[in-house]
């Protein structure tokens, strides 16, 4: 039981689950709002790349768990986790600059 609880615990995070990176809004400062706007697109677009494999990871830790007790998917580097908070704090941050600026 303790080998399954020490398992788990470096399982990969759902998406839903995964805070946001801070991010600097002045990275954005220079932008103007068509190219917030594109930005923002990009790291939206990224953002759900990310989390696709986030996702996949997740699925792939659930079965090495259950087969093997073992989270395969974190061991051998599928584990997203840092992605998907990096493209959430840069669409936050995006956001702020766009709020700031009136686009």
């Amino acid at each position: 039981m303790a080998a399954v609880t020490v398992s788990l615990a470096g399982c990969a995070k759902n998406p839903e689950s995964i805070a946001a990176s801070t991010m600097p809004m002045n990275a954005y400062s220079g932008l103007s709002c068509n190219q917030l706007a594109m930005e923002h697109q990009r790291s939206s677009l990224a953002l759900q790349q990310a989390e696709a494999a986030q996702r996949q990871a997740v699925q792939g830790d659930a079965v090495g768990v259950f087969l093997i007790g073992v989270p395969v998917s974190s061991l051998s580097g599928a584990d997203k986790e840092g992605m998907v908070a990096q493209h959430k704090g840069e669409i936050i941050a995006i956001n702020a600059m766009r709020r700031s600026k009136g686009c």
